[in-house]
């Protein structure tokens, strides 16, 4: 995660949101809806600030299915450019009251490939609090308490014995808004999977989405 600012984030479909067309069933299903298929059928939403999303078309993942320790196989963002062995691992943090939301805690593990200016922390702690269909705002613990950041689910599914997710991050006062790809499998995603995740990605109607994979989604280093 990234300390931010309430930056808008930097891309969307070139169309207000208060003008674009609701996103129809046929284009939003998601892959999970194929429960129990070992074929993954990839379906990618434009991040919510440039969308409307239609809430019986796109659903977002169960606290349970996103529950766990995922490998970033795949991403736009320069902060991974020197890093390896990138993994996420959310937990899930039952409500506080009979009316609260659950909320995940998160831990960001990951190894430099290079010498830094600065010394990087190898764990980066914190709390995701709901905000929406698949978003999520983020607070840090400890130290990092003051820092926050903003980030949702564009797309989730499985192929096989392989979970597969697409997270947008909005841009932040270090870094741009930037996209990773995850893999439920430590040694990283199949290769046909995440060729048929970032074709979709490409073809999104958020042309500017399309423009940064194609310009910009790199292959995150896995070495153990």
């Amino acid at each position: 995660m990234s300390v931010t600012s309430k930056t808008t984030p930097a891309f969307g479909t070139g169309v207000p949101s208060s003008t674009q067309a609701p996103i129809s069933t046929s284009e939003s299903k998601t892959a999970a809806a194929l429960s129990g298929s070992s074929t993954a059928e990839i379906n990618i939403r434009p991040p919510i600030k440039y969308a409307v999303p239609d809430s019986q078309s796109w659903q977002a993942p169960p606290l349970e299915w996103l529950q766990g320790t995922w490998s970033v196989t795949h991403s736009t963002l320069p902060m991974w450019r020197k890093a390896k062995n990138v993994r996420i691992t959310y937990k899930i943090i039952p409500p506080s009251s009979p009316d609260g939301l659950a909320c995940l805690d998160d831990e960001v593990c990951s190894e430099p490939t290079a010498r830094t200016l600065l010394p990087q922390p190898k764990s980066i702690k914190g709390i995701d609090t709901p905000d929406g269909a698949g978003g999520w705002n983020w607070r840090g613990k400890g130290w990092l308490k003051i820092a926050t950041s903003q980030w949702e689910v564009l797309g989730w599914g499985e192929k096989g014995d392989e979970k597969w997710a697409v997270t947008y991050f909005a841009a932040s006062m270090f870094t741009p808004a930037g996209l990773d790809i995850y893999s439920s499998k430590k040694e990283g995603i199949s290769a046909d999977l995440v060729k048929d995740i970032i074709s979709a990605l490409q073809g999104s109607e958020s042309r500017d989405m399309a423009a940064l994979v194609t310009a910009s989604m790199k292959e995150v280093k896995i070495e153990y």
